[in-house]
């Protein structure tokens, strides 16, 4: 038995290198749980860690019921590390945040209350916490994929998101694509909700985004969701007698 049929909810934590952070995850995510409006569990997916990031996790996992982990052999970055944990996710509904804590699971709850009358329910980061110059790489980023996707989500990069899983399990990752999430729900004839959630400045860690993984990769990947856009397979049964 997969030990998220037992919740509802299901939150991946991708985590890559990130062994100063583990601990401060382990108090917000804890103290969440409680009060989440769905019985939730926890899913680390250790993507290739090169520091004591997994065992880290390994520690955290054993004091909690309903905290779990899966470690890739190797990384594979942020795209792979979601597949991953929504593969091994069997909870009605899915979501995921960063391990860098500049997002609170504690909004999770403001996606939740949506998330029974939309396919995926996702972040605006408010007042964003990042210096000038990541801000308008994002914001440079975000339009030219808006213009180019016409998803009119306003930041795909917040990594605050709830999906229904089946949905989830549906779309086409390849590297690059989570930020393509709301884009590839709507090709699925899924509803989108968008709401602000708080964001806060990094206090451990580095980060692992840069010019390249920021701006000039999402650009090209805009040209590869376009593609998949046109060829795109859709169809939904209305009738069959094959099951008894």
């Amino acid at each position: 038995m997969n030990k998220t049929d037992l919740y509802q909810f299901t939150i991946i934590v991708p985590v890559y290198n990130e062994e100063d952070n583990i601990s401060s995850l382990e108090t917000v995510l804890s103290n969440f749980l409680p009060v989440s409006l769905y019985k939730t569990c926890v899913l680390f997916v250790n993507d290739g860690s090169t520091d004591r990031s997994l065992q880290n996790i390994e520690d955290v996992c054993s004091r909690h019921e309903a905290f779990f982990y899966i470690s890739l052999k190797k990384n594979g970055g942020l795209s792979t590390a979601i597949k991953a944990g929504i593969d091994k996710t069997s909870s009605v509904y899915v979501g995921y945040m960063d391990a860098d804590l500049q997002t609170t699971p504690e909004d999770f709850n403001l996606l939740l209350a949506d998330i029974a009358h939309y396919e995926l329910v996702m972040g605006i980061r408010a007042n964003r916490r990042d210096h000038f110059f990541k801000k308008i790489q994002s914001k440079i980023a975000n339009s030219f994929r808006r213009a180019m996707t016409r998803d009119g989500v306003q930041d795909t990069g917040c990594p605050l998101k709830v999906m229904h899983t089946d949905y989830a399990k549906r779309i086409q990752f390849f590297t690059g694509m989570h930020r393509f999430l709301p884009a590839l729900i709507l090709l699925q004839e899924g509803r989108i909700k968008q709401v602000p959630v708080r964001h806060f400045p990094r206090t451990a860690g580095k980060s692992k985004y840069h010019l390249w993984n920021r701006l000039v990769s999402p650009f090209m990947d805009c040209f590869a969701y376009r593609w998949m856009k046109k060829r795109y397979i859709n169809y939904r049964i209305a009738d069959t007698n094959l099951f008894e």
